[in-house]
């Protein structure tokens, strides 16, 4: 089972970009850039996977981020500042 206190394992970086983005790649998927104004892009890149959603939860925790991502019923949704958001598309953004 994955640890989910800190962003790690295979495929896996964290850097930040020119922009002053946080971002967490897990292979060559951006599945989380923490933006500067506070929003947030989580990004499947297509992989639902359990391990897409564990580098989410790790970045989530890590950096304090605010969100959690969870599968229902085999539809992905986030909660971010008391609201739920489906994963409609690939990629949600998350307001500031």
């Amino acid at each position: 089972m994955a640890q989910n206190h800190r962003v790690s394992g295979r495929a896996t970086t964290v850097a930040k970009d020119a922009a002053g983005n946080l971002v967490v790649t897990y292979h060559s998927t951006a599945v989380v850039t923490a933006r500067p104004d506070g929003s947030m892009v989580l990004n499947t890149g297509g992989w639902r996977t359990v391990t897409t959603k564990a580098r989410m939860l790790q970045a989530a925790h890590q950096f304090s981020l605010g969100y959690y991502v969870y599968q229902k019923a085999g539809n992905w949704f986030a909660t971010w500042r008391g609201k739920i958001y489906p994963f409609l598309e690939d990629t949600l953004t998350l307001p500031a």
